[in-house]
């Protein structure tokens, strides 16, 4: 691959070349973001180059197989197939691509602020290596500025001008791991260029893969809608986490209330309650626009209300634990032996980033208990950030003999494939947080709606 000598093309010849798919491609940092869009790369046509600074990454997609459940081992052999598909670590190789996608991580640091520490190592690391004539898009969640106020100084080190040598554009991810029906290609992809001819280039390259581009005006505003999208989602999920601490003081079922409420064929939109935001998207995003706001002193009263309510749920769900173990057996956390079920923040993937069950454990293990978890899709835990000490625990199996070592059970993640009855059979009080016992007939005393 790639051994076609290169000739630095102007606007034109690149887009000539984009519209033939006959570009090539790198798309660096091959994670939940980054694999998808490369798959999608190849299949369109186009050379694809995988870059990742982890070495056991690029090995193993080489080698035919994946790291992540919900992109199996076949998918990978089938994007090999191609033979437009190789991963490297070697950055060097980024003088050889028309066009350098960049889809790496945007975490919050310690103190709640935007760490775009990815970012700016990723431009530093590419920066020698750029050549005049090639497209820069970056894929990264981040608040409005960010293309412009950091990612292109430092690409411009290199010598080349954005709009002159270099072009340069946002278009956020808008991923949903897991989700076999929206996949890369069917989700509308919002782009924002540096200038008319960057927006050019960057909608028709993604215009041979994606089914519906959607051009906005600039790059700040690229990224503002993705902001915006998750900060929507955001709020709507802590007023109705708050709804269910309203109603369940008055003895209401908020899940039932949400289902009527929905029948309503206008002016609504279901979200539900659940034990805390998990996700690097949901968690995180908001505070990014947050932190810029303090920039122009400017109050995001909704945003940061929104996330003390989000953030207070997992010890909402453990208070209730707690109640119920001393209500029902007169037992409090102090050497009860719980087991959550889901690691995982979202039904059906391996993606533990950000799950609140992570803070659920450590709440539960500080006033005492005694804690397991199982996960069909996370078999042993792997290094976080927080949460270092629980590295390598493995998921309980869900077998009659396991279950009667517990005390109770509290449903965090809501799996496709778990039996809920044979867990309700199995442990005397199961706290459900996502309502998905409804369908148990068997033992329902033992389950609390949480």
């Amino acid at each position: 691959m790639f051994a076609e000598v290169r000739t630095f093309d102007q606007e034109d010849s690149l887009l000539a070349r984009l519209a033939a798919r006959r570009a090539r491609v790198g798309v660096i940092g091959l994670g939940y973001v980054g694999l998808p869009l490369v798959r999608a790369v190849a299949h369109a046509g186009f050379e694809a180059l995988g870059l990742d600074i982890d070495a056991d990454k690029a090995a193993r997609l080489n080698a035919g197989r994946s790291y992540i459940r919900h992109i199996p081992d076949d998918a990978i052999g089938e994007l090999l197939a191609t033979g437009r598909f190789e991963a490297t670590t070697d950055f060097e190789r980024i003088t050889d691509l028309d066009v350098i996608a960049i889809c790496v991580p945007t975490p919050l640091s310690r103190h709640r602020t935007p760490d775009l520490s990815f970012i700016e190592g990723t431009a530093r690391a590419i920066a020698p290596h750029l050549q005049p004539g090639q497209l820069v898009v970056l894929e990264s969640t981040t608040y409005p500025g960010t293309t412009a106020e950091v990612l292109k100084p430092i690409l411009e080190t290199s010598g080349l001008r954005s709009g002159q040598d270099l072009f340069l554009a946002y278009a956020p991810e808008r991923e949903d791991p897991g989700n076999a029906t929206f996949t890369t290609g069917r989700i509308p992809k919002v782009v924002g260029g540096e200038g008319a001819a960057a927006q050019e280039l960057a909608c028709t390259f993604y215009r041979q893969f994606i089914g519906q581009v959607v051009p906005v005006s600039s790059t700040a505003t690229a990224e503002a809608v993705k902001l915006t999208e998750n900060i929507f989602r955001a709020v709507n999920i802590a007023l109705v986490n708050e709804l269910k601490v309203v109603f369940e003081a008055m003895a209401i079922d908020v899940f039932e209330v949400i289902d009527a409420a929905k029948t309503k064929p206008f002016g609504y939109m279901p979200f539900y309650p659940g034990p805390g935001l998990g996700g690097h998207c949901i968690p995180i995003d908001p505070f990014y626009l947050t932190w810029k706001a303090h920039e122009h002193e400017i109050p995001t009263r909704f945003i940061e209300l929104a996330g003390e309510i989000n953030t207070a749920m997992p010890a909402h769900v453990v208070e209730r634990l707690a109640r119920a173990l001393d209500a029902r057996f007169a037992k409090g956390l102090n050497g009860a032996r719980v087991l959550l079920i889901g690691l995982a923040y979202k039904k059906n993937v391996d993606d533990t980033r950000e799950s609140p069950a992570f803070k659920i454990m450590d709440l539960l293990e500080r006033r005492g208990a005694e804690v397991a978890f199982h996960d069909p899709h996370v078999a042993e835990i792997k290094p976080t950030r927080e949460y270092r000490r629980y590295q390598g625990r493995r998921s309980t199996p869900l077998e009659p003999d396991a279950l009667a070592r517990f005390d109770a059970a509290l449903i965090v993640t809501d799996h496709d494939g778990i039996d809920w009855q044979a867990l309700v059979d199995g442990v005397p009080l199961v706290v459900d947080t996502r309502n998905v016992t409804r369908g148990v007939t068997r033992d329902r005393e033992r389950i609390l709606i949480a």
